[in-house]
C-alpha cells in the first residue's frame, strides 16, 4: 500500500538523495523548480533527462540505470505509461529505497511490484509542498 500517513512521509523524506527522472533544465516547469527548491533544502538531486548535459549544476545522466551514485529516491516527472519501465531500472539496484510518483502520476501494476520487492511508494503527491508542511515548517 502506497505510503499515506504524516509519519511515513516524514520518514521517507529524511532520505536524501533524490534521482530525478524528467529533472528539466527549463526555469519555471515543475521538473526544474521542484528538483531546484530540494536542492535549497539540502537534497542532493541527481538529474535524468537524456536530452541534458547538465541540470542544476550536475550532470544529467541518460537513465537510471546509468547513475552512478547510491539513490535514496527516484522522484518521477514523467508520463504514467513511462513507470512501469522507470520502476524495472529502480528495482534492477540495489539502492532504492522509495519510488515517488508526482501529482498526477500512476502505475497501480508497477506500484504493486516495487512495493513487493520492498520499495515504499509515494503516488500523486508532490515532494516541495509534502516538505514545507512535514520538515521545514516543523
Amino acid at each position: 500500500m502506497p505510503v499515506e500517513t504524516d509519519t511515513e512521509l516524514r520518514n521517507v523524506l529524511e532520505q536524501k538523495t533524490v534521482a530525478v527522472v524528467g529533472c528539466s533544465s527549463t526555469p519555471g516547469k515543475d521538473a526544474h523548480e521542484i528538483p531546484k527548491y530540494l536542492q535549497s533544502q539540502g537534497y542532493e538531486i541527481v538529474p535524468v533527462n537524456p536530452t541534458a548535459d547538465e541540470v542544476l549544476g550536475r550532470p544529467a545522466y541518460d537513465s537510471l540505470s546509468e547513475v552512478e551514485e547510491d539513490i535514496d529516491i527516484v522522484d518521477v516527472f514523467r508520463p504514467s505509461a513511462e513507470v512501469a519501465g522507470i520502476v524495472d531500472e529502480a528495482l534492477e539496484r540495489d539502492d532504492v529505497a522509495v519510488i515517488w510518483l508526482q501529482l498526477g502520476i500512476h502505475d497501480d501494476e508497477a506500484v504493486d511490484r516495487a512495493e513487493t520487492a520492498g520499495l515504499r511508494v509515494v503516488q500523486d503527491r508532490c515532494m516541495k509542498p509534502e516538505h514545507r508542511r512535514l520538515i521545514a515548517s516543523a
